[in-house]
């Protein structure tokens, strides 16, 4: 290494850049981890920046280097972490915040997520012309934080594996009709239930997939509402939220001495050893029983938020009989999601002006829930997620903020670092 350094003189450092750059990319092309491109550039104004000379090819005159204004310092230091960060946030780790109490208790209001773009494999920004490390507003004023005026198709590179059942993921929330791109959608998170090919079915309550129930594991803690009635005694309800861990808000019901109070399968159980406790009883919606708020939106499918279903997971390749009778089901996929023109004329289907009775599937689809089954708006109500709306999985808990505790107690210390189940 000395010699050729010897030999090559001013251009060492710029061949070992060049040559380094090669074996690099062929590793990445190798491996089929077009993510691995951008790893170089966050450690470049370390080992690059301040070393190559970007216009080596013009001759200069010899001169005093000039050491740099601390203002001009402060600038390049601000962008190099700008520029970093956006790197980071879009091809590798996101952090997200927890906003809703749907996946109560395996994620609660207040949990600040890391997500993994890798994981799946991160997607080539449809907006690449944004504001930095900004989603959809910007922070200061509102209004757009991104341009529409280069759009790219989408392409997801190649991620670590693929979503798998029960996996805590974040996505673009495909019902938001209100003209974002893709990936500036509204970001949700919750549980995969359903992969493509799988048979999803809730009955009373308990989700079956291709026949079994739902697999449950140590860290996935589902709760439900039940009916409580007592022999007169009132409930305590300070004590109960802190003693039981109640984070929904406890309601009186339609009868004296009746309560709807949202428990874990935990506190379902220690609720039946009080004395003063005469019910504990799960709240089913009873099968047939349904509105138009649950998919797919039609009254011949009399299905709500406990009788789900049968419903196949679409998978990309695939191919149904279409009709007017399950046309509801899949209009979003055919005509929003797949970009065809979608009409139905006198009890037939056209796409993109063509009679159809078939239609083969262009991309996988997913099925997410909330833990929280009972308050969580999830695919039982706007269907299925399609996989360009995929942005990442969660991986762990950096920070848990209780906005309703006072001081250092506002800290779930027993949440700081906690992986996501």
């Amino acid at each position: 290494m000395k010699k050729l350094k010897e030999v090559l003189g001013k251009s060492f450092k710029v061949v070992i850049f060049i040559g380094a750059t090669i074996i690099w990319s062929l590793f990445v092309y190798s491996i089929d981890g077009e993510w691995l491109y951008f790893a170089p550039l966050i450690a470049g104004d370390i080992l690059f920046w301040e070393t190559i000379s970007w216009q080596f090819w013009k001759k200069k005159k010899k001169k005093t280097k000039k050491k740099k204004g601390e203002l001009r310092s402060w600038f390049d230091a601000i962008g190099f972490a700008v520029i970093a960060a956006t790197i980071l946030r879009t091809f590798l780790i996101e952090a997200y915040t927890i906003p809703t109490s749907s996946m109560e208790k395996s994620m609660l209001v207040g949990d600040f997520l890391f997500v993994s773009k890798v994981a799946y494999g991160p997607r080539v920004p449809m907006t690449p012309i944004a504001f930095p490390l900004v989603h959809h507003t910007m922070p200061i004023g509102g209004g757009k934080s991104y341009s529409d005026i280069v759009k790219l198709p989408y392409h997801r590179m190649k991620g670590l594996h693929n979503i798998e059942r029960n996996d805590c993921v974040v996505f673009n929330w495909p019902a938001e009709d209100i003209g974002r791109p893709v990936d500036k959608k509204e970001n949700y998170v919750k549980r995969c239930v359903g992969i493509p090919g799988d048979v999803l079915e809730l009955k009373n309550a308990q989700l079956f997939v291709n026949g079994a129930p739902q697999e449950e594991f140590e860290g996935m803690k589902k709760q439900w509402t039940y009916y409580v009635s007592t022999n007169g005694i009132g409930l305590n309800k300070n004590i109960l939220y802190k003693k039981y861990d109640i984070t929904e808000p406890i309601k009186r019901g339609v009868n004296p001495n009746e309560y709807n109070i949202t428990l874990t399968n935990n506190s379902r159980d220690a609720f039946k050893t009080f004395p003063y406790i005469t019910r504990v009883e799960k709240r089913i919606d009873k099968k047939g029983n349904s509105t138009h708020y649950f998919f797919p939106h039609d009254e011949n499918y009399k299905w709500n938020v406990d009788n789900f279903g049968p419903l196949t997971i679409p998978s990309a390749g695939s191919t149904i009989d279409i009709s007017s009778a399950n046309i509801s089901i899949y209009k979003d996929i055919i005509g929003r999601y797949e970009e065809n023109k979608l009409e139905v004329i006198n009890d037939n289907i056209y796409i993109n002006d063509k009679l159809a009775t078939t239609y083969t599937f262009s991309m996988d689809y997913y099925w997410m829930m909330g833990d929280n089954r009972h308050n969580s708006a999830d695919s039982r109500f706007w269907g299925f997620v399609p996989e360009n709306h995929i942005v990442g999985k969660a991986l762990f808990v950096w920070m848990s903020w209780d906005r309703n505790a006072k001081g250092l107690k506002k800290i779930r210390w027993n949440r700081l670092f906690r992986s996501v189940k």
